[in-house]
């Protein structure tokens, strides 16, 4: 499978099965993919902690829904709409129903820590699914204290927890918005045409 077919194969997954993957070697060597993203000053500044205790899973997701339920309440209309469209709560059932949930974090002493580690997961997500594991980058409210539950330094952010298994059903992906409405030539909103594979 190309990487154009994988980018458009990749949707988010938010129901897992709780069965799981017949090897952790798959996690880790999407991991091994991840880790050969770029990054400012070649810091490197991404981290992975995988959980796989059912008790600690537990912990994340209490603490999540709790923070979900105070965002949800206090979320602009707008938002609020789209979630109720989307059939998003504050619940978190794919916390604990994942096999593997995958932290991701950050050292904020390197340069540019967050674009490179977003660089990173980037190349996570599609390592996942050429092994053909279903995952969702999902981010709580206040991260930080999820930082502080799971006794990790300050240093250290949080960008994104990403559960790893298999969908419980296949889901169908988004449409995405074309090349002509997103890339232009030369100047904002020429748009990018080519024709007998020259820039027009």
């Amino acid at each position: 499978m190309s990487l154009l077919d994988l980018a458009k194969n990749r949707k988010s997954t938010r129901a897992f099965k709780k069965r799981p993957l017949p090897s952790p070697e798959s996690i880790l060597k999407s991991i091994e993919v991840a880790l050969e993203a770029p990054s400012g000053l070649n810091c490197q500044p991404w981290f992975f902690l995988i959980v796989t205790k059912k008790e600690l899973k537990k912990k994340i997701r209490e603490y999540c829904e709790n923070e979900e339920k105070s965002f949800h309440s206090i979320a602009p209309d707008y938002f609020k709409i789209w979630l109720k469209k989307k059939k998003i709560s504050w619940k978190k059932p794919f916390l604990t129903d994942a096999p593997y949930l995958i932290l991701v974090f950050s050292d904020m002493k390197c340069p540019y820590a967050i674009q490179s580690t977003w660089l990173s997961i980037g190349y996570l997500l599609l390592a996942l699914e050429e092994k053909n594991i279903a995952s969702l980058t999902y981010t709580p409210p206040n991260p930080a204290k999820l930082r502080n539950l799971l006794g990790i330094n300050k240093r250290y952010s949080l960008q994104t927890i990403i559960p790893v298994g298999y969908p419980k059903k296949i889901k169908i992906k988004e449409k995405r918005k074309s090349i002509k409405e997103k890339v232009f030539l030369n100047a904002w909103k020429n748009p990018f045409i080519l024709q007998n594979n020259k820039l027009q």
